[in-house]
């Protein structure tokens, strides 16, 4: 009975032996764009890594870019659900006074920021739709944040 040191090709618990290493690219000449890393801050829909800020109209270098902040603002003044429901039930029992709850109002803020990062003659804008006022702070504080990024 001979024993050989390779297993042979139909043995089932058998692992091929792993490929030889391939050597590391060189790194990226001085001036030259690095491979972009993960994705650090999701501004609406760019996203910012260390070196790139990917766009849907393409990638923008994100050193040396500029970024602008907008808010546009708006209230918008509505009659809630339930109270047209209230009225709509009450109008059967109480005719005039159901019609009371139709002069309920509700004030809904809502609106925009516009995030525009421009670099040489590349621009994008990214138009993020908000709610309240904690929103609109965390986008400038992203945005703020990318800024500083930029600077390095």
């Amino acid at each position: 009975m001979t024993f050989s040191q390779d297993p042979a090709p139909s043995d089932p618990w058998s692992v091929p032996a792993p490929p030889p290493l391939a050597p590391a690219p060189p790194p990226p000449a001085p001036g030259a764009w690095a491979a972009p890393g993960p994705v650090i801050v999701q501004i609406g829909d760019m996203g910012v890594t260390s070196t790139v800020v990917h766009t849907p109209a393409g990638d923008i270098p994100l050193a040396g870019s500029t970024w602008t902040v907008s808010d546009y603002w708006h209230h918008e003044t509505k009659i809630p659900t339930w109270a047209i429901v209230a009225s709509i039930v009450g109008f059967c029992v109480l005719t005039v006074f159901s019609l009371l709850f139709l002069l309920v109002k509700v004030t809904i803020p809502r609106g925009t920021v516009q995030v525009t990062v421009t670099n040489g003659t590349r621009q994008y804008v990214a138009r993020i739709p908000v709610t309240d006022q904690g929103h609109v702070t965390y986008v400038h504080q992203q945005v703020n944040y990318v800024r500083s990024l930029a600077a390095l």
